[in-house]
């Protein structure tokens, strides 16, 4: 029962002044990252950010608030670095390419095995049982297909895309593949392989020939 309401009980009383807020959540997000939701505990969020729990309680409250601040804080980096990506001006093809190195490159951070994405590695899970994760992953796929219909909704406008180009449509494939890559990269597939599988779903997508690759760090 104790760990039930470490977890969701009340959640904060306000912030002690003696840490580092956003080193804090850094690194408790890398310990749900490393471990999941389920298999992370209070003690080890503690080890990993220097504070004890009643500090964490203070801080932001139970384990679950914790996580659901983490999570939200992953959708607004990962979300960002996608409209980066498909904000710059050049073509519709580099574009895409450019989010999915964005999103490789998230997944491939940090130190040991490929961790992938934050979101598949440990909020889809819990999307059933918890209506706030749920919530959360709902809107945020929401966010990426958004994007994406957005990018393609401009390039058909430019000549890009066929004038009978689907945007909706698109924006789905182009989000699954994400997903999918995603999944693979907790499956162990290489990054070349996962950059090559994003490279022909952009021909595919865009109606073009397979585009030429650039070298970039392969770390």
């Amino acid at each position: 029962m104790a760990q039930k309401n470490s977890e969701t009980g009340p959640v904060r009383r306000g912030r002690p002044r003696a840490y580092d807020a956003d080193t804090a959540l850094k690194r408790a997000t890398d310990t749900f990252w490393r471990t999941g939701y389920s298999g992370t505990s209070l003690d080890s969020i503690a080890a990993a950010t220097g504070m004890n729990p009643p500090s964490l309680y203070a801080a932001f409250g139970n384990k679950r608030a914790l996580y659901l601040e983490a999570l939200a804080h992953y959708w607004e980096l990962s979300l960002a670095a996608t409209r980066k990506a498909l904000a710059e001006d050049r073509p519709l093809a580099e574009s895409l390419m450019a989010a999915y190195e964005a999103a490789l490159s998230i997944y491939f951070s940090g130190k040991g095995p490929a961790r992938g994405c934050f979101v598949i590695g440990t909020a889809v899970t819990e999307t059933v049982d918890d209506p706030d994760i749920r919530k959360s992953v709902a809107a945020g796929l929401r966010s990426i297909d958004a994007d994406f219909e957005a990018r393609f909704r401009t390039a058909r406008d430019r000549g890009e895309l066929k004038d009978d180009a689907d945007p909706t449509a698109l924006a789905i494939l182009a989000s699954a593949t994400m997903h999918s890559i995603a999944v693979r990269v907790r499956a162990g597939t290489p990054r070349a392989e996962l950059r090559q599988m994003a490279r022909k779903a952009v021909s595919v997508i865009c109606g073009c020939q397979m585009i030429p690759v650039k070298k970039v760090p392969s770390g």
